[in-house]
């Protein structure tokens, strides 16, 4: 082709058939008969054809393009295996269906307009949002773009279940940390304190719920209760606090694997043995969990397939142009333990 773009018509000569019937398949429209779709998919490949992006959107009314939302900073996000896990899965899901990722994140309040206007703007054909905390106006920017989207993490806001058509995938949280918990108390531990992640989230809120499910309390014993902010360094802090006050505990449940870790810190720091002093357990099974030492025991949440699955639901969602079609459902995925050595 000696440089030159192959066109349309090009496409169309080579296959035998119209160009009306190229463009059908180029932009995914049904009526075309299989072995001409097949044709013209074997010409698009033999002859290198690239539609125009522009084009197409004027034809589809689709950008070919998905906006991720994390409503966190930058340091948390790139800090936390789980956030990288998630955001493979759902670039890999993407990507099977030739649509690009665009990464949104939300370092300060202003951000909320710009991430509005953008979304409100006929850039993205959809949206993707997680890590929401209590009172987050991004279900209402959301619900004013009027694009579909699909949450991760149970929504906590108070108009989510009056939604009939609200989307969301998340782990069983409460269940995974009745595992953890219960795991615990099999090993003979009888002080079992817990490092809470931001009760301003509802997985931090389910886990911590789950833990009081194991012990078969109502509330935390206020000595056995400290709050870390999902990273390594507020673990460290929180499990200081907790070998501060008597007596100490004899086990801890890290809300998640980064805690976990700092607490572990701490542990070694003050020259006590895990696990034979103080039994420890995380949450997401991370790849530093099995690194650290000893290594951890943790509740396997699979992040990455989450994230496959909210990417899945979300194109469904936009494909759906029959109201008849089956009702589409959120998802919420098992949790196991993974037991290691810190245990």
């Amino acid at each position: 082709m000696h440089g030159a773009h192959p066109t349309l018509e090009a496409v169309a000569a080579h296959a035998g058939v119209s160009r009306a019937t190229v463009s059908r398949v180029v932009n995914g429209t049904p009526g075309v008969r299989p072995e001409l779709r097949e044709r013209v998919k074997l010409s698009v490949a033999a002859l290198g054809y690239v539609p125009n992006s522009a084009a197409r959107s004027l034809v589809t009314r689709r950008t070919g393009a998905v906006a991720v939302v994390i409503a966190e900073p930058e340091t948390r996000v790139f800090a936390d295996p789980f956030f990288a896990q998630q955001l493979r899965g759902i670039g890999r899901e993407l990507a099977g269906h030739d649509t690009q990722l665009l990464l949104m994140l939300l370092e300060q309040r202003a951000d909320y307009d710009r991430i509005g206007r953008y979304l409100s703007g006929g850039h993205v054909d959809g949206t993707l949002m997680f890590s929401l905390h209590t009172d987050d106006p991004l279900p209402a920017i959301a619900a004013a773009s009027r694009l579909p989207t699909v949450f991760g993490g149970r929504p906590g806001w108070a108009t989510a279940e009056e939604d009939e058509d609200l989307l969301f995938v998340d782990t069983d949280n409460r269940d995974g940390a009745r595992q953890a918990v219960h795991h615990l108390l099999e090993r003979g531990r009888t002080r079992i304190a817990v490092i809470s992640g931001p009760l301003d989230q509802t997985s931090a809120v389910d886990r911590l719920d789950g833990y009081l499910d194991a012990l078969g309390v109502e509330g935390p014993d206020p000595a056995l209760l400290a709050h870390g902010d999902f990273t390594a360094e507020g673990g460290a802090r929180a499990m200081a606090e907790l070998l501060d006050r008597s007596p100490a505990p004899d086990a801890v449940f890290a809300g998640n694997d980064l805690m976990a870790t700092g607490a572990l810190r701490t542990l070694r720091a003050h020259g006590l043995r895990v696990p034979e002093d103080v039994a420890v357990v995380g949450y997401d099974d991370s790849e530093q969990a099995a690194w650290s030492e000893p290594a951890l025991t943790t509740v396997r949440q699979d992040a990455a397939g989450m994230g496959e699955m909210m990417a899945r639901l979300l194109l469904r969602r936009l494909d759906q142009t029959d109201p008849s079609d089956a009702p589409l459902t959120s998802v919420i995925t098992p949790a196991h333990l993974v037991v290691r050595a810190s245990t």
